[in-house]
């Protein structure tokens, strides 16, 4: 076990009373940012809703930002978190959910993160890293998955929408990978259960956004693929600490 892996199941196992009191799992994420189980659910669906309509959206209709997979999850993290009126519909060029509010507790651009949303150090929060740079507006792969969001999982039937599938390839061009979890679709009515990602460029190739059922997913032509737990690529389900709640 890691030192940091070490601290962080010895902050779970403390009374409340015990923990960090501006950051109750010692993972660098402010308590203010978590969310209750009210905001969870409409979280979740945005979040998984608008990362699956950019696959739906032709390339020059998505917002240019989104150019590998890493953007593709920042975008559809921001924007679930904002406040979701006509004004932003019209911006974001998406449809409203029905029956999805916004979430209640906060909304981005948060009044005291301002748009540094993602944390970017190691270590529990503190009130100073409001200002000294532990936060910033971009995160890649390997940010996310350390300081942004906890594994919970390697088996793929533990996965709830929202969650993201962690990979680390033997690549110098994208060493670190990840797709979104959706679970059903709330687009294409059917049976099945879905991830979303995006491929990254290639050279001139700009790549693509793609969406594959589990089943496909599981059936892959390339192992290394496969979110199953016998493979060493895959390094799990991991889940944001904002949906981490202390009570």
């Amino acid at each position: 076990m890691t030192r940091r892996a070490f601290a962080l199941a010895a902050a779970a196992a403390l009374p409340l009373a015990a923990r960090n009191p501006f950051d109750a799992f010692s993972d660098g994420t402010p308590d203010f940012l978590r969310l209750d189980p009210a905001d969870e659910r409409i979280f979740r669906r945005w979040f998984t809703f608008l990362a699956e309509a950019q696959y739906f959206q032709p390339r020059e209709a998505r917002p240019p930002e989104i150019v590998d997979c890493a953007a593709l999850i920042r975008y559809a993290y921001r924007e679930a978190l904002r406040l979701h009126d006509s004004r932003w519909a019209a911006q974001a060029r998406v449809p409203l959910l029905r029956a999805a509010d916004s979430i209640a507790a906060w909304h981005y651009p948060d009044r005291r993160l301002g748009a540094n949303l993602f944390r970017v150090v190691e270590g529990p929060y503190d009130p100073a890293d409001l200002a000294n740079g532990a936060f910033a507006q971009f995160a890649d792969v390997r940010t996310l998955g350390r300081y942004n969001t906890h594994r919970v999982a390697r088996d793929l039937a533990d996965a709830l929408p929202a969650d993201l599938l962690l990979y680390r390839q033997d690549s110098d061009r994208m060493p670190y990978h990840s797709m979104i979890w959706l679970g059903p679709s709330q687009i294409a009515r059917d049976s099945h259960r879905y991830v979303v990602y995006h491929t990254g460029p290639d050279g001139k190739d700009p790549g693509i956004i793609r969406r594959l059922s589990a089943a496909e997913l599981l059936r892959y032509p390339e192992p290394e693929w496969r979110p199953l737990p016998g493979n060493p690529f895959f390094l799990g389900i991991y889940r944001w600490n904002i949906l981490r709640n202390p009570s």
